[in-house]
């Protein structure tokens, strides 16, 4: 069995690893993976008492799973949680966090900088149950206080936002939010608990896409709710409970092993990120760019008080719009275009087009996302083959290509595989003799 937990209070590296980790009679010492639906009782009244409430069973997975139990004991001991709920994604995790909380009649303020899917769940879905939205600044202290002087019940936020790395002053935002009576609700996507613990500021919810950095390899989907116990108990799993949102148990493994590394992936690809933020400040092709840790950040400062490192993703604005952006992503030969983050290999989106394409343009606008903007998520690569990439992409869009790679499908389809040799033509075989006649 695993071993009674210790006195001492444990780093962010060791409860990725030990953290709510339950072993069966057979001590492995490899989490268990519970790859089923439901649960055997011992007795009729067992099963009768477990429904009840008057022990503790597992019933059903959509209810509950060892696995999926260690996933969320481990997510919360990394937050600093009471508890925390599994969903079977980011989006799911977003849309179970507001709706168990709210009703018809109820307002959610929301900072205007938010992912797509999420801008569309309170812009055009909660307005459907009769939940009003108002959109403000994240960055506008004074656009917060004049949305907070109606009652609210919700505040949904993203820091930094997506795509473009807009922060959100929580300690302010959280301290106005609670005198106007509503919750906090912050997707902590971008920042991972390991840069930024928003409940230290006063969130009273965090949400997670456990997709990206968690996962960390583009394998499986998940998501998260982390709050205080009892809401999560009361609000949050009646609703996850009735609603289908659970995991898969396959899922929460997968996860499971991915937090193990999370650390040592995650300021690995921060310190790339803050080496690309620097050298594309450098180009001429570049407008503008984005990052917390660059001291041309216009929030700088907040990021350095709120966050212990910039993050792992990259937003920047070339020269000539999406034409341009367009060349530069098609010149890349590393780096591959897809809207997924977080990843151990290096990713490049252009939002205008995919992850904010349903945002209306006149907002983009307002977001300060351009037809020129790309988002870059950078993985595990080499820093070095990143930057050589990149520049000869930039290269490219200037007038001055490099000489063309092959693309790694080629290479893989041209160089790694033997090639096949001619067959010989097979002789032709002699017919069959003639059995010979029996004797008489």
């Amino acid at each position: 069995m695993a071993k009674p937990s210790s006195d001492r209070p444990l780093r962010p590296a060791t409860l990725l690893v030990r953290g709510g980790q339950m072993r069966s009679n057979f001590d492995e010492t490899s989490e268990a993976l519970y790859l089923t639906s439901g649960f055997a009782y011992d007795s009729a009244l067992q099963a009768e008492q477990t429904f009840t409430g008057e022990v503790s069973h597992f019933q059903y997975s959509r209810f509950g799973n060892p696995t999926v139990q260690m996933l969320e004991s481990r997510l919360a001991a990394l937050e600093g949680a009471e508890a925390c709920r599994a969903t079977p994604t980011g989006m799911a995790a977003v849309h179970a966090a507001l709706l168990s909380h709210l009703k018809a009649g109820d307002r959610v303020v929301a900072a205007r900088a938010l992912f797509g899917s999420c801008h569309w769940i309170v812009s055009t879905l909660l307005p459907r149950y009769g939940i009003e939205t108002e959109f403000v600044d994240g960055a506008d202290l004074a656009q917060w206080k004049a949305a907070f002087r109606r009652p609210c019940q919700a505040v949904l936020l993203e820091t930094p936002s997506n795509p473009m790395l807009e922060l959100v002053d929580l300690k302010a935002v959280c301290d106005l939010a609670h005198a106007a009576g509503a919750i906090v609700v912050v997707d902590n996507v971008f920042a991972t608990p390991l840069l930024q613990k928003p409940m230290k500021y006063g969130a009273d919810v965090v949400v997670y896409s456990a997709t990206k950095h968690f996962d960390g390899q583009g394998r499986v989907l998940g998501g998260a709710v982390l709050g205080a116990k009892k809401w999560v108990e009361e609000v949050l799993q009646p609703f996850t409970r009735n609603t289908g949102a659970s995991i898969s148990p396959f899922n929460a493994w997968v996860i499971l092993k991915g937090l193990e590394t999370l650390p040592l992936r995650v300021h690995a690809m921060c310190r790339s990120a803050a080496t690309i933020a620097q050298m594309l400040e450098e180009r001429a092709e570049v407008a503008r760019v984005c990052y917390p840790y660059l001291a041309s950040h216009p929030q700088y400062a907040l990021a350095k008080q709120q966050m212990s490192g910039g993050g792992t993703l990259v937003s920047f604005e070339l020269k000539g719009g999406k034409d341009a952006a367009f060349r530069f992503m098609d010149a890349l030969r590393v780096i591959d275009i897809s809207n997924n983050l977080g990843d151990a290999k290096s990713l490049i989106t252009h939002p205008a087009t995919t992850t904010h394409m349903r945002v209306p343009a006149e907002e983009r606008a307002r977001l300060g996302i351009g037809e020129g903007a790309v988002r870059l998520s950078v993985g595990l690569e080499d820093v070095e083959d990143l930057v050589e990439d990149i520049a000869a992409a930039l290269d490219a869009v200037a007038g001055n290509p490099a000489p063309r790679k092959k693309p790694l499908a080629r290479i893989v389809a041209e160089d790694s595989v033997a090639p096949a040799t001619p067959a010989k033509p097979a002789k032709a075989k002699a017919p069959p003799a003639k059995a010979a006649p029996a004797p008489a």
